[in-house]
């Protein structure tokens, strides 16, 4: 998760996320390519005192302007549209959970497994316990496991929401009367926190999400467990 001062992006827990993190660095170095020669050429033009009457066209100079931007595009362009089919892919999920918005909470269900269902609520802040996280904690968390490829299957059952989880590289949006879908894979244990990115109302910023990453074994465990009780 974030914490103060934290200006870049947040470590990637997924493969998926690293890539993002990659086509961020690769695109901002071409950026500050850009960025550092046109402010040089315009800073040469303050100190430049010539002038040539009779320049009427440059057709060297135009050709070069034309197709030296549209080839920087295209180095932009396909690591953009290969991680973009990237995103897109499922590879056969070990998982499936489906995730379900409402004003002001998720619901989750874990269909694979006699549809474990639960929902999801923000902890109010008068009852967080010294270790929690303020806005960002919830009553049940959801319970994954790591090292698997995961299907999460996102809608919703009144406006629209977003389910978000940045360290993973994940946002669906959830639209009433429409399934979408995506695939991720955490990587490494632990706990990862993310919130209703979409504007569906005033109150979008208390629906947190927490993913607790555990390994086969435990998760195996937690789901005898709810299937027990």
């Amino acid at each position: 998760m974030s914490t103060w001062a934290n200006l870049g992006l947040q470590d990637s827990a997924s493969p998926l996320m690293e890539q993002l993190i990659f086509f961020h660095d690769h695109a901002l170095l071409i950026l500050v390519m850009i960025t550092v020669l046109v402010g040089y050429l315009m800073f040469m033009l303050f100190f430049n005192s010539y002038v040539n009457r009779f320049l009427l066209h440059g057709q060297l100079i135009e050709m070069i302007w034309t197709i030296l931007p549209a080839v920087i595009l295209l180095f932009i362009a396909f690591p953009s549209l290969r991680l973009l089919y990237l995103l897109d892919e499922i590879n056969e999920p070990s998982v499936t959970l489906k995730s379900i918005g409402h004003q002001w909470y998720w619901s989750y269900e874990y269909s694979d497994f006699n549809n474990i269902e639960f929902d999801s609520y923000m902890i109010p802040t008068n009852e967080l316990t010294t270790d929690g996280f303020r806005l960002l904690d919830v009553d049940n968390r959801i319970v994954l496991p790591m090292n698997s490829q995961i299907r999460i299957l996102v809608t919703a059952a009144d406006v629209i929401h977003s389910w978000t989880i940045p360290s993973l590289g994940v946002k669906v949006d959830g639209t009433p009367g429409r399934l979408n879908q995506t695939n991720f894979f955490i990587n490494r244990p632990g706990l990862f926190y993310g919130q209703c990115s979409e504007i569906c109302g005033a109150n979008h910023s208390f629906m947190p999400i927490v993913i607790e990453s555990v390994p086969t074994n435990y998760f195996i465990k937690w789901i005898s467990n709810n299937l027990n009780s």
